[in-house]
């Protein structure tokens, strides 16, 4: 089962990068896939995706993203939603591009008032896009960084299950 996380973080190795790789592997060691985690950095893309012709690097993050299991989408929270970078690059993608993917929504955030942005504004756009979101999103805050290893274990433990079983179901509707 391949995971791709796409963080939309418009600056390099960001924190919402590090929660967004912690969160992954996290799910990755539950469901027995630990070393199978791929990363789609936009902030290294950000220049190839706004022109009329796709840079190469860009087209190539898309087709990862599109054909995985797993995705993990994760953005620091920007004017109480996700970021531009986040919604150029998904714009992107063709209707239905995530329809065979699992996808979980994670943003990071300095304040707990927008915790539920990640249920109003990132989990629809991922559901837009044919995406299965079986659990809720992750609102992770930026006072838990500390005790990330913590809150990102007792969610993937809950996570994880259900990951497992919409991967199940839809190897099951392919049948």
């Amino acid at each position: 089962m391949s995971i791709v996380v796409l963080v939309g973080n418009p600056r390099p190795q960001s924190r919402t990068f590090q929660v967004a790789l912690k969160a992954a592997a996290a799910i990755a060691e539950r469901i027995g896939d630990g070393d199978a985690v791929e990363a789609v950095d936009l902030s290294a893309l950000a220049p190839g995706l706004l022109g009329a012709v796709l840079a190469p690097e860009a087209q190539d993050a898309l087709d990862r993203v599109a054909s995985a299991d797993v995705l993990l989408v994760a953005s620091p929270t920007y004017k109480a939603t996700y970021t531009g970078l986040l919604k150029v690059f998904l714009d992107r993608l063709r209707g239905g591009a995530l329809a065979s993917t699992v996808a979980l929504p994670l943003l990071v955030m300095g304040d707990p008032k927008h915790s539920l942005a990640v249920e109003v504004h990132l989990r629809p756009l991922l559901v837009e896009l044919g995406a299965v979101v079986p659990t809720p999103g992750l609102a992770f805050l930026e006072s838990q960084l500390a005790a990330a290893d913590e809150v990102l274990g007792a969610w993937a433990d809950t996570v994880a299950p259900q990951v497992v079983a919409a991967e199940l179901a839809r190897d099951a509707a392919r049948i």
